[in-house]
């Protein structure tokens, strides 16, 4: 079956692919994402990767009091370990200082 006829997300399935169907190179998902970031303010997007939106994903989970096995299952993790030595002893530090500055920022979209 191609690509272009299916019509269910099976597992193992990319969540992003190529225009051909097949799983993108890195270099290709860098690219985008640093050229669809390059107008935010105050963001240097050559500095920036994907891999800043898992930090920020698990981060936030994190402070919101996630269990921490579920956010290893949510990030693609089989184990805690890597999920509890990557990110998490990182989280509680910086956390506060993103989190009132994204409060900020969406409670003035919210009140446009």
């Amino acid at each position: 079956m191609k690509a272009a006829e299916k019509t269910a997300i099976e597992e193992g399935d990319p969540v992003f692919h190529s225009a051909a169907g097949k799983e993108p190179d890195p270099s290709h998902v860098r690219r985008a994402f640093r050229s669809a970031i390059a107008k935010a303010e105050g963001v240097n997007a050559g500095e920036w990767t994907p891999r800043e939106l898992r930090h920020s994903f698990v981060s936030l989970l994190s402070d919101s009091g996630v269990p921490l096995e579920e956010i290893s299952r949510l990030v693609g993790r089989s184990s805690t370990a890597v999920t509890e030595e990557v990110y998490r002893k990182q989280i509680r530090p910086v956390i506060q200082t993103g989190a009132t500055v994204m409060d900020g920022l969406f409670a003035q979209d919210s009140e446009a």
